[in-house]
């Protein structure tokens, strides 16, 4: 069945009022779409307090973009603070940039929960958008669209709708329905370990440290970084095994531990807040989602989250799903707003490349946590930076890729092996050379040796 946007009255149905669902609820709606965007909790622009994640975001240039193209880039981009490189600490409180990319390449700290009331606002704006909360989605029939939300006061909203957009997140209700479906392929994964956050104020009315970089300590079996906020605080998150968590019962043994792990961070939290602040909440879980296809027929499509969890180690999940937004707004360019084309084809473009920014998030972790603190990844991280300013299009590192282009995650992949292949078999081909070219040397011109007589050394001794 065709959907396209000759007349107004195609009725969208976002579900989910995140950032994903807020964005998509954006685009739709300046297409003249008639949206109907459905958040099981209350509105986050009046609630007295917020509920759910609240990780600093790290936006960088997929996120942008998807920004720019409903006119909100420069809004949310004066409410960020840039970062320009990672501040590695170690054990012995000594501080070392390592830059992201070349001169005036940075992400953006960006509150969580600022971005998604600015998001709600921009959506609100257009006529052809409603806004529905604490409606919690309890059922959906496929075959008619029609879709039964739960409100808070225990009455039930029936409604229909041409195109379901699933944004609900990780644990998605509409992702739910898919799973009825035949050769729907879905998997979880918890890693094991969990996360903590704490929070350094501000000190004689300034911040505690350096505001321009993401703030890292590395430990190799875990870590903690620390993103800065408008209000001058940085927001401390302690990533690590869950067992290790369970270790830590009493506010002694909290300062005893990061005594030993990160002592240059005692006097920036204070060791009263820091006990604490250790025991505000318990460590929560991080899950990756992976699933094919992101839709079903012309009735639903799934974006953000809830086709795609990633964990938060690479810094894309938020840029990922504001992705997804800009390529399927622009399938609707491309096909004239036919569904029965967008929904199939955004499946085949985002599937490789969501899953590819998954795997990815995963191997960061173990990169931020303990290469950082190897000498051959410091050497390997300048190799790559040297050869990009000789050869700016032919190799590009990893990061810069990921992070500042909008090349495909998946092809991005592709192109890092090589790369690596490529640098690898260059450098053990040096090696091998200078050996050889040494050893040819000590052949052709062997060292000189006194001609000093048997007697002479007798004498000497």
């Amino acid at each position: 069945m065709e959907r396209k946007v000759g007349v107004n009255n195609v009725k969208i149905a976002v579900v989910g009022g995140g950032l994903v669902g807020a964005l998509n609820a954006c685009f739709f709606a300046k297409r003249g779409f008639q949206v109907e965007l459905y958040e099981s909790r209350e509105d986050i622009r009046r609630a007295t307090v917020v509920k759910g994640r609240s990780i600093n975001l790290a936006l960088s240039h997929r996120g942008r973009e998807a920004l720019k193209a409903v006119g909100m880039e420069d809004k949310i981009v004066s409410k960020g603070i840039p970062m320009h490189a990672r501040m590695i600490h170690s054990p012995s409180g000594k501080r070392s940039p390592i830059p992201y990319g070349k001169k005036g390449q940075y992400i953006l700290s960006v509150d969580r929960a600022n971005l998604n009331k600015e998001l709600l606002s921009a959506a609100e704006t257009y006529p052809s958008a409603k806004m529905n909360f604490e409606h919690k989605l309890v059922d959906w029939n496929l075959e008619s669209g029609s879709m039964t939300f739960l409100r808070n006061d225990g009455s039930t909203k029936v409604t229909t709708c041409d195109l379901t957009v699933g944004c609900d997140g990780a644990f998605s209700a509409v992702r739910k329905r898919f799973m009825r479906q035949s050769r729907f392929n879905y998997s979880q994964t918890y890693i094991p370990h969990g996360y903590m956050e704490l929070t350094i104020p501000p000190k004689h009315g300034d911040f505690a440290m350096e505001p321009n970089f993401l703030h890292i300590w590395p430990r190799n079996t875990f870590m903690m970084i620390a993103l800065p906020n408008l209000d001058m605080t940085f927001t401390c998150t302690l990533f690590m095994p869950f067992e290790d968590f369970e270790k830590i019962t009493t506010g002694d043994e909290v300062l005893e531990f990061f005594q030993r792990y990160f002592p240059d961070s005692i006097p920036l939290f204070g060791e009263e807040a820091l006990k604490q602040d250790y025991f505000r909440l318990p460590a929560q879980a991080m899950v990756s989602v992976k699933c094919s296809p992101y839709h079903i027929g012309t009735a639903c499509v799934l974006m953000g989250d809830a086709a795609h969890a990633v964990v938060p180690f690479y810094g894309q999940g938020m840029n990922a799903g504001f992705e997804d937004c800009i390529v399927f707004d622009e399938l609707l360019d491309q096909y004239n707003c036919d569904f029965s084309i967008c929904l199939p084809e955004f499946t085949r473009l985002r599937v490789p490349d969501d899953h590819a920014i998954a795997d990815l998030a995963m191997y960061n972790y173990i990169e931020m946590r303990a290469h950082v603190n190897s000498k051959w990844f410091l050497f390997q991280k300048q190799l790559y930076m040297i050869l990009h300013y000789m050869m700016p299009n032919t190799i590009i590192p990893l990061y810069t890729m990921v992070t500042f282009t909008r090349t495909r995650y998946h092809e991005i992949v592709k192109r890092w092996q090589w790369q690596n292949k490529v640098i690898n078999r260059g450098l053990f081909l040096c090696g091998v050379s200078s050996v050889l070219g040494g050893t040819y040397l000590l052949i052709k011109h062997p060292p000189c040796t006194p001609s000093i007589k048997l007697d002479q050394l007798w004498n000497w001794a």
